[in-house]
């Protein structure tokens, strides 16, 4: 295991200590959302650190699963209202938005499957964040909101993952009441895909960063980008690119060496390539 900071100063005092915390354990890698006494609210200095450890993920090909979590008692309760209550400027707010939008973004765009782990709430930007990982596990109490409407504040960011993991009368329904669903409720909507008792988390966890981690990293990498992508054409495009995307695919010595170990019923050594 080892242990990154991105930001410098450590120690007792809360407001030195890294906004994200990094962990490394055999091709996994944990980052952590570290600002507990703000729920973890994602500031401009917490995006930013979350922002340049995803960027230098996504060009190391030795972390093969990025799991996303957060200290204290919530995951995430979105942006860091105190903060955009201070910089009451509309080019501060357009900079904050457009940040928070590329550090999502990057989380799809990462040739690395992300994973979130969610053990308590995630509101607003917190729910968004949820939506833009790949895959998500929560914990049994762990609950779910887009609350900005509640201070008069319409979710319009975390609007643009939610719509794309919920159907449109269940994301609209939580972008209007700003109510909250349980972890079964946000499973069943298709905001999460597992959900286990709290103590059960981090195996849960665990299990399906290591089923992934099992897999050629070519086709894993190759299959997220090409899920996305298609995801924005029409049904003929998208079925062109998928094929072109296959034919590819096959030619990697990843392919030729998962077909051989199968007729051969051994088990694959992949070669990355």
């Amino acid at each position: 295991m080892s242990t990154m900071e991105n930001t410098a100063g450590t120690g007792s005092d809360p407001s030195r200590d890294p906004f994200v915390l990094r962990d490394d354990r055999e091709g996994v890698t944990t980052l952590t959302l570290n600002r507990p006494a703000q729920f973890n609210a994602l500031s401009v200095a917490m995006i930013a650190a979350l922002q340049a450890e995803l960027d230098a993920i996504a060009a190391d090909p030795a972390v093969r699963v990025v799991v996303i979590a957060g200290a204290g008692k919530a995951f995430c309760a979105g942006h860091d209202l105190k903060e955009m209550r201070s910089n009451r400027d509309k080019a501060f707010m357009q900079a904050l938005f457009r940040q928070c939008g590329r550090m999502m973004m990057t989380l799809t765009g990462m040739p690395q499957p992300v994973i979130a782990r969610v053990h308590g709430i995630a509101t607003a930007a917190g729910c968004q964040l949820v939506s833009m990982c790949d895959l998500a596990v929560a914990a049994d109490v762990a609950r779910f909101a887009t609350s900005g409407i509640n201070v008069g504040l319409f979710c319009a960011t975390p609007g643009v993952g939610l719509s794309r993991n919920l159907g449109r009368k269940q994301a609209l329904e939580m972008l209007l009441t700003g109510e909250f669903i349980d972890a079964l409720a946000a499973q069943q909507q298709g905001l999460v895909n597992r959900v286990v008792p709290l103590d059960a988390l981090d195996a849960e966890v665990e299990r399906l960063a290591r089923s992934i981690v099992a897999k050629s990293a070519v086709a894993v990498g190759m299959g997220k980008q090409m899920f996305y992508r298609q995801l924005e054409m029409g049904l003929d495009a998208a079925y062109q690119y998928a094929a072109e995307v296959m034919a590819c695919n096959m030619m990697s010595e990843d392919a030729a060496e998962g077909i051989d170990a199968f007729v051969g019923k051994r088990p694959p050594v992949w070669r990355g390539c």
